[in-house]
């Protein structure tokens, strides 16, 4: 028979025992470094991150200086996420997200090799060492997740994980790209140098893992399309309605013009010029009737030459203004007074009820390519 004190200590060891096993946290294998580069490809690695991504990325990987594009300098994401999880949204992108794909295949400006070697870059760059991940599904239980999610994620990933001031965790492509255990290991050990923390002291192991599970049921069966590329515009072709009046906008600050106005002027057959400054594989994939990728990387020097000055020019991307912004600027610089930037960006255009051109494509897989 236990007497009183030792029921008491008894409880407590179990109760101990309980909460260390309950709490603890995974001990994961780690695995060797991916490849290493050559001084030239690091070298051009680098100067590809400063040309399409340190406008939103940040310029030393901090995060977050445009569109809540997250940091590319926490550990916890390359020591989990190298190379596929990296790899892959940087080809293809984030469908419905400001994030777009840089592989040429999809219409962006990257080759296969320097994808790879960017990824590569990123993962020297943030000092991580890489862990071991299982392949296998997480099971939990889904309907418990979802309330364990509400009350702890909600808040920056929305209810439906479709992203308020953090990820978009129900994005299709997203949870195409993400095996179970990566979603599971950001979940538990959060993103150094982020907002998102380290979930591994609060919640025990089996609501991490109804979480992820929660997370994993919005998924619907995403497949990658391969769009069919369209032609790009030809200079011929960047002036609209060139025999018809200009548009007589009134822009706030001086420089924004309203997804009510830009569209009362497309139905009147105003001449002007639209400028789509995203990547071009998004812009394969939708844009505004008559506008032109004209990439927020791009080369003005050389590409001025097809802009008439007397023309009224209007350009948008999905950040919803920064790329734009950062286009116009430097037009202004150069003489063109006639610019001007579309306040909502195109999601925002899109979510006013406005047509967008939509590129037809077809089903193909994507193999992966083992590098």
């Amino acid at each position: 028979m236990i007497n009183v004190f030792n029921k008491s200590v008894f409880s407590v060891v179990c109760y101990a025992v309980f909460f260390s096993t309950a709490f603890a946290e995974r001990v994961y294998e780690k695995q060797g470094p991916p490849r290493e580069l050559t001084t030239e490809q690091a070298d051009i690695a680098s100067g590809n991150y400063q040309k399409y991504c340190s406008l939103c990325h940040g310029e030393n990987r901090e995060g977050y200086k445009n569109d809540h594009a997250p940091s590319l300098k926490s550990k916890q994401l390359f020591e989990a996420g190298i190379p596929h999880s990296v790899l892959r949204p940087l080809s293809y992108g984030r469908q419905g997200t400001a994030m777009a794909g840089y592989l040429e295949d999809v219409g962006g400006p990257m080759t296969l090799d320097e994808v790879w070697d960017l990824t590569y870059w990123l993962f020297w760059e943030s000092g991580a060492e890489r862990v071991k991940l299982s392949e296998n599904p997480v099971l939990g239980d889904a309907v418990r997740g979802e309330v364990v999610y509400q009350e702890n994620c909600a808040t920056c990933h929305g209810v439906n994980g479709e992203g308020v001031n953090a990820p978009a965790l129900g994005n299709q492509s997203a949870l195409a790209h993400n095996k179970d255990e990566f979603i599971r290991y950001t979940i538990e050990k959060g993103r150094e140098g982020t907002p998102m923390a380290a979930f591994a002291g609060t919640l025990s192991e089996a609501d991490i893992d109804n979480v992820t599970a929660f997370i994993r049921s919005k998924a619907s069966g995403w497949k990658a399309e391969k769009p069919v590329l369209n032609d790009l515009p030809t200079p011929d072709q960047y002036v609209l309605n060139p025999d018809n009046a200009d548009p007589e906008f009134e822009l706030s600050e001086g420089m924004y013009v309203s997804s009510v106005d830009l569209f009362k002027a497309v139905q009147d057959k105003r001449k002007m010029i639209l400028l789509d400054t995203r990547v071009p594989s998004v812009w394969q994939r939708a844009h505004i009737e008559g506008a032109i990728p004209f990439p927020y990387y791009t080369d003005l020097d050389d590409k001025v030459k097809d802009l008439p000055k007397d023309v009224q020019i209007v350009g948008y991307c999905s950040c919803p203004r920064a790329a734009t912004e950062h286009i116009v600027n430097q037009l202004r610089g150069m003489g063109y007074d006639k610019t001007a930037v579309l306040y909502e960006g195109v999601f925002g255009w899109m979510n006013l009820g406005y047509p967008v051109v939509r590129a037809e494509g077809i089903v193909d897989k994507i193999t992966e390519v083992q590098h």
